[in-house]
């Protein structure tokens, strides 16, 4: 997922999620580290950068409170160091080139952030907590079934800006207009500029849910890109951060709470959106 790259970092509108553990380690402060815990930007919470909208993997509920997928999975590794998570909404250009990790804006970037390798040269990765699929969703009626379709048909084809379905529509030989949030690409196919956009199949597939979506428009075709989702880290990432991170997401798939909280999030269980 992703957002226009823009010549300087936005202005942050930090937000607690109020999902975290309780404050109970010795993390570092910052520009220190703690013999117990990892160095953190602020004392006592993990500050996760991400980007929203992004149904279901974070968003805000009808409370003005940031919730989701990310969220969950975050807070599993924020939970066992005792930390709070507290949640920055910044743009997704500045997330996927590491300079909000880099320039001490938070500690850990989630936001539906595909691993890939032009973005380690910038990012730690965690290990994949989610494997992603892209997915085309079109106004009704337009008979397109695949990218194909779209082009011979000469449908106008919107994408998320910095995204790897905007790359993948490219190495495709598509040229689409973009949009610098998942929000706004959206708004702009029920607006009708365009009649066709690609998105990842979970954003898809929430948006489905609502009703005025669903009676205008359809998937039409799921795009397997054989993506994985990871958390990412400033480059040279806090090693105990990392250590911790991985162990949360390999611990939870062991156990079943991983498949929890993609039920919670997805209702279905890991394998089955596709």
């Amino acid at each position: 997922m992703g957002a226009a790259v823009f010549a300087a970092v936005l202005a942050l509108s930090a937000c607690g999620s109020e999902t975290g553990g309780t404050n109970t380690a010795q993390p570092g402060s910052t520009g220190t580290a703690a013999a117990a815990g990892p160095k953190l930007v602020a004392d006592g919470k993990l500050t996760t950068c991400t980007n929203i909208p992004y149904e279901p993997f974070q968003f805000k509920d009808s409370s003005g409170k940031i919730v989701g997928f990310d969220v969950d999975i975050v807070d599993l590794a924020a939970k066992k160091l005792g930390l709070t998570q507290e949640i920055v909404d910044i743009d997704f250009a500045v997330i996927k080139s590491g300079a909000a990790m880099a320039s001490g804006k938070c500690d850990v970037a989630a936001a539906g952030m595909t691993i890939t390798p032009e973005r380690q040269q910038n990012i730690d990765f965690s290990v994949p907590y989610f494997d992603a699929t892209q997915a085309l969703l079109a106004k009704k009626g337009t008979g397109a079934t695949s990218l194909e379709d779209v082009k011979s048909k000469g449908l106008k084809l919107g994408a998320q800006a910095s995204t790897t379905g905007l790359e993948y529509a490219k190495k495709n030989g598509f040229n689409p207009k973009e949009y610098a949030d998942s929000a706004k690409e959206l708004l702009a196919l029920q607006s009708g500029q365009e009649d066709v956009i690609i998105q990842d199949l979970p954003v898809v597939l929430t948006w489905l849910k609502k009703p005025e979506i669903a009676e205008k428009f359809e998937l039409i075709a799921s795009l397997d890109t054989g993506e994985q989702y990871g958390i990412g880290l400033k480059k040279g990432a806090d090693p105990i951060l990392l250590k911790t991170i991985n162990e949360s997401i390999e611990a939870a798939k062991k156990d079943g709470t991983y498949e929890q909280i993609f039920v919670k999030w997805f209702g279905k269980k890991p394998g089955e959106l596709g």
